[in-house]
């Protein structure tokens, strides 16, 4: 059977976005270990592991654990990018998500009855 045709379980759990962002890193993977002039058998050791697995890599396979292309990441001095991928300050929908529960207006504090201030925690109050 064709390798092209033939679809494992993960595949199809995959989702055609998905699946098309893991393909493209890793065609730019390969690109960049391309434009670096690093064979696959250095690239592989570099990043301690097999040249299947840089292979798998390399096609954007979703099956390859998030620690291996960050090994082969690190070896082509692209890390530090990895660090930034859901980084807060671009997480524009976590963001509106949380200005939407902002209150509306703040209240101030109540004051007790006898005006002072409540007594700290342990504290008893004077009779």
């Amino acid at each position: 059977m064709d390798d092209r045709m033939r679809k494992t379980r993960l595949d199809l759990m995959v989702p055609i976005p998905l699946r098309r962002a893991l393909h493209k890193l890793g065609q730019d993977i390969r690109d960049a270990r391309l434009r670096r002039r690093i064979p696959t058998a250095v690239m592989a050791e570099r990043a301690s592991i097999s040249r299947t697995t840089l292979n798998k890599v390399e096609k954007g396979d979703p099956g390859v654990s998030l620690g291996n292309y960050a090994n082969v990441l690190f070896v082509l001095g692209m890390a530090e990018r990895l660090g930034e991928l859901a980084d807060v300050k671009t997480d524009t929908v976590g963001l509106e998500l949380i200005d939407a529960r902002l209150p509306q207006r703040i209240r101030k504090p109540r004051q007790s009855k006898s005006g002072g201030k409540s007594p700290r925690f342990g504290q008893k109050r004077k009779s």
